[in-house]
């Protein structure tokens, strides 16, 4: 989580400057505040260490529980976090259609809210996944098949291949799927929204 250390003149300055540089609400805030004085014994000041203090699988857990009350959208969520850097959020619900949208575009828009909600807490960067009705688990299989067709008339052919673009989740996906190929390499090349991978040979220039 993130820290930082300053000097303050009072405990509600500390509080304040606290607030300011981690950007964050009080609530979420914990502070180990330690007196000092000046060599005389008459201005005292504090010494003060911020840490953010919140437990953000269950931050998130709450907010999208939160985000679907306010639709009016009965969801339960089943949530996993098998690493400090990686949360997955499996949303149930008889709304797949309308929370998925087209092209998968409104879950993408809910994962990117909890994604950068959280990510403002840590100074490191947290994974999140959000999934609705195997939506995105089906969509791997989609790409990783993809991926191989792909790889294989490239290895054939000596010729390069450029997918259509995709958001950088499934671009991931076709990355790692052919990261050990010996024959292909992948490259991810353009602009967002248009960014896109090139699966060329290995060693083409």
């Amino acid at each position: 989580m993130k820290t930082v250390t300053f000097e303050a003149k009072t405990r509600d300055e500390a509080m304040k400057l606290a607030t300011e540089a981690l950007r964050v609400q009080p609530d979420y805030i914990a502070l180990d505040i330690e007196e000092k004085k000046s060599m005389l014994g008459f201005k005292k000041s504090y010494d003060v260490r911020a840490t953010v203090d919140v437990n953000l699988a269950e931050l998130g857990l709450n907010t999208l529980q939160t985000l679907f009350d306010n639709m009016g959208v009965e969801a339960t969520i089943d949530m996993k976090h098998p690493a400090d850097d990686e949360i997955t959020y499996t949303i149930n619900t008889n709304e797949n259609p309308v929370l998925i949208g087209k092209n998968g575009k409104t879950l993408d828009g809910i994962q990117y809210y909890i994604r950068n909600l959280l990510n403002v807490f840590t100074d490191h960067h947290v994974m999140v996944l959000c999934d609705i009705g195997g939506y995105k688990e089906n969509r791997k299989r989609q790409l990783e098949i993809l991926a191989t067709k792909t790889a294989k008339e490239v290895a054939r052919t000596k010729v390069e291949a450029k997918l259509d673009p995709m958001n950088a989740y499934e671009r991931r996906i076709i990355h790692t799927k052919l990261a050990e190929w010996r024959d292909v390499e992948t490259k991810s090349v353009g602009e967002k929204p248009d960014r896109a991978i090139v699966i060329r040979p290995k060693n083409a220039r």
